[in-house]
């Protein structure tokens, strides 16, 4: 890819309420005027393959992935990468509690439906990211977004502990907050959510960390030198040098991809 000094950022996502208003997520780090985030696909969620004849199956295909996981997943972050200057792509799901101790093997089942159809220069302009558990865990880090908006009894405070590891933060949210819509009220919440305040906690969501670090470790790698420096500043704003990191997706952001063929 070209040295760039804008960069269009395009989310497969498996949540309805993403697929309306996930950007939004993202809207202090496109304020910086150096990039635009959009969703190009709402996709199911995957689950890991365990059927030992569905695995069989796959293994002796020519994609060497299920065929709805390479036209899903794989062929619009091609279509996506290709049509569009500057690009990049990042599949994000909802990691619900139940899911957690599966993280490895889904995130291996999207990863290899990216890399069966994308070349190794492409490979490096992807990832796969989690949000733990689900979108509606970052709220109560920043409780009073939901405060403004919705009618909550008794208002949300601050969760002392990481929100990462909230067993049912949807849940949670929709028997407190009686007027809570993933439809109607999401939008608010986001537009009003703090991420530079949610990650000033170094020690909490290291999922929600590493999407922000490879968002802005891939603007650095392919930045055009005039832009380079005003994009490191990020790394300040957000707080993502000194915090924790997510074990499985954060080698990712690896300057040098382990996804290259050597």
């Amino acid at each position: 890819m070209k040295p760039c000094t804008f960069f269009h950022f395009g989310l497969i996502v498996t949540g309805e309420g993403e697929r309306n208003h996930l950007p939004l997520l993202f809207r202090e780090l496109a304020a910086s005027g150096y990039c635009h985030f959009e969703v190009i696909r709402k996709i199911d969620q995957r689950s890991p393959i365990t059927s030992k004849k569905r695995r069989l199956k796959v293994v002796g295909s020519k994609g060497l992935v299920p065929t709805r996981d390479a036209e899903q997943i794989g062929l619009p972050s091609r279509k996506y990468l290709d049509e569009k200057p500057c690009s990049l792509v990042l599949l994000i799901d909802d990691l619900e509690y139940k899911r957690r101790d599966k993280a490895p093997a889904i995130f291996d089942r999207y990863r290899k439906a990216l890399d069966s159809v994308l070349n190794d220069s492409q490979k490096r302009r992807v990832a796969v990211h989690f949000l733990v558990n689900m979108l509606e865990a970052y709220f109560f880090a920043h409780p009073q977004a939901v405060n403004d908006v919705l009618d909550c009894s008794p208002p949300l405070e601050e969760c002392k502990d990481d929100v990462e590891k909230m067993r049912h933060p949807k849940g949670e949210l929709k028997r407190r907050c009686k007027n809570y819509s993933e439809t109607k009220t999401i939008a608010q919440i986001l537009s009003r959510l703090d991420v530079p305040h949610i990650l000033s906690r170094l020690d909490a969501c290291a999922s929600l960390r590493t999407m922000f670090v490879w968002c802005v470790c891939k603007m650095e790698e392919y930045a055009e030198p005039s832009s380079f420096i005003y994009i490191t500043k990020l790394r300040n704003h957000f707080h993502l040098d000194d915090g924790v990191l997510h074990p499985i997706t954060s080698h990712q952001c690896d300057e040098q991809s382990s996804y290259d063929e050597p």
